[in-house]
């Protein structure tokens, strides 16, 4: 049987901030990020109920490195991927 496996705060934080995007699904973050979009639809939930502070857990300094390091290849990879359409429509509108 595997381990449960715990998201520090932070991370939390930074994926609900993600799946705020109104250019991109809960379920196209939760991927990138390595989630079940059900899990991150959850904590978004959970960050927008005004009631108690979000995500009492802790967590450790590698959930914390580890949400950097996908926060920065999200953010690559759309930029990749603005280039890679906007070098398509280009080369469409010289044809």
């Amino acid at each position: 049987m595997t381990q449960r496996r715990r998201y520090s705060k932070e991370f939390k934080h930074e994926a609900v901030e993600l799946a705020r995007n109104p250019t991109t699904s809960i379920r196209q973050v939760a991927l990138e990020l390595g989630l079940n979009p059900n899990m991150l639809a959850r904590w978004r939930r959970e960050a927008d109920c005004d009631d108690s502070p979000a995500f009492q857990g802790s967590g450790t300094a590698r959930d914390q490195e580890l949400a950097a390091v996908r926060r920065e290849l999200a953010r690559v990879k759309k930029e990749r991927d603005f280039l890679r359409d906007a070098a398509a429509f280009f080369a469409r509108e010289s044809s």
